[in-house]
């Protein structure tokens, strides 16, 4: 079953979860495009911003999930727009700028598509992403490890399983270039400081949990006792400082310029 999103749980860390976005859109040498798509736009609060940046251009978002695209269309207006739409199956069109922000994670052999979308574009098109390089913090080993447990596994075995849809930033540097790029490839640990009395779960609610929350939305009480028992292991992971609780957030960056 596909993830369901919660927009409004996906936003309560907002400043957080676009500050990579923003460090990823300072990258991208493009002055003037006609058409940018933002491939997995989520709620749109980080397109929007698009619009900022390149006021002359015509900006779409993309994403696959109608409640983020309903949420999205308040931004809407005259030159931003939002639509349906499945990464997999995507092929730009006359597309200058092809960004994807915190999306591709969730698209298994996503590499595989970007001769695709190179193609498409045109000469001085670039591609531009940007993908989380967590999946062996604790935040995601204790998910993967209580879904499998004897407890969860049947129920869970497979859900949120997205570790091996990453690749290194080299394997995307040498993608990127056998293509014909000019590719410019990093990585950026944030250490994020949350506040709340379990701010860790409540940072993962909104993206790493979703498969488990939806497989379990018909049975409160499982949710409910799979939250309590993945909550108290997170606390001890990521145990509160007088100043916070502190969550390092590794995220790979990749900008692709077509030749």
């Amino acid at each position: 079953m596909p993830a369901q999103w919660d927009p409004a749980q996906y936003l309560r860390h907002a400043d957080h979860r676009t500050r990579p976005f923003h460090d990823l859109l300072a990258r991208v040498p493009a002055d003037d495009p006609a058409t940018v798509v933002d491939l997995g736009c989520g709620p749109g609060n980080a397109t929007v911003t698009l619009r900022r940046r390149w006021p002359r251009a015509r900006v779409l978002g993309i994403d696959n999930s109608p409640a983020m695209i309903e949420a999205a269309r308040q931004y809407a207006d005259e030159r931003l727009d939002f639509a349906l739409g499945d990464a997999t199956g995507y092929i730009p069109d006359g597309v200058d700028v092809l960004l994807s922000n915190a999306a591709l994670q969730w698209v298994p052999g996503h590499a595989e598509l970007f001769p695709r979308w190179i193609e498409a574009l045109p000469k001085g098109g670039v591609l531009a992403f940007q993908v989380p390089g967590n999946f062996e913090a604790p935040s995601h080993t204790l998910l993967a490890g209580l879904r499998t447990s004897p407890r969860w596994r049947d129920r869970l075995g497979e859900a949120a399983e997205r570790g091996a849809a990453v690749h290194q930033p080299a394997e995307y540097l040498d993608r990127l270039a056998a293509l014909g790029c000019a590719a410019d490839v990093w990585e950026t640990t944030y250490l994020q400081v949350l506040q709340g009395e379990n701010p860790v779960l409540d940072w993962v609610k909104g993206t790493a949990l979703r498969p488990v929350l939806t497989a379990l939305a018909d049975d409160p009480e499982a949710r409910d006792a799979f939250l309590a028992e993945y909550g108290a292991a997170l606390l001890r992971a990521y145990p509160p400082r007088p100043y916070g609780t502190v969550l390092p957030f590794r995220r790979i960056f990749a900008v692709a310029v077509k030749h």
